[in-house]
């Protein structure tokens, strides 16, 4: 009879766990304001001006339709905006609305909370040794793309 794991030391229990840690953390800091991918959506158009579903697929590791459902939920909310790309008439970007950007301002010290209670046992070297750790893991393709 095979032995059953030991759950303690398994790795995707423990990253199972983590995400539940992080998610308590998120309503406790942020609330239910904006969900951490929603919150992810707007950071990056605010990074980078504008962008393209495609891209925002690609930068926040996101499938197209859960990418086409949280852009739907952010416009209905006047958050983000869908227009015409301007070097491609052809083409829609999405961009932060002057709503989206008074929540995110509003909402990144208590985001960056998040990570502060959910690091809160390590030391700084642990957590930038966890962040590269974490960032080698997903770079290796090994991680799927996830939903909203």
């Amino acid at each position: 009879m095979t032995e059953p794991l030991d759950l303690a030391h398994h790795t995707g229990f423990l990253v199972r766990r983590t995400q539940q840690a992080h998610l308590a953390a998120w309503a406790q800091e942020v609330g239910p304001r904006l969900t951490n991918v929603q919150f992810g959506v707007l950071n990056v158009l605010h990074r980078r001006g504008e962008a393209s579903q495609r891209e925002l697929c690609d930068d926040l590791d996101l499938d197209r339709s859960t990418i086409a459902g949280l852009v739907a939920r952010l416009e209905a909310r006047g958050l983000v905006a869908r227009v015409r790309a301007a070097d491609d008439r052809r083409r829609n970007v999405v961009r932060l609305t002057d709503d989206g950007l008074a929540l995110l301002d509003e909402l990144v010290p208590a985001a960056a909370r998040v990570d502060d209670v959910l690091t809160s046992a390590l030391t700084r070297q642990e957590r930038r040794t966890l962040q590269a750790l974490l960032t080698k893991i997903l770079a290796d393709g090994q991680a799927a793309p996830t939903e909203d």
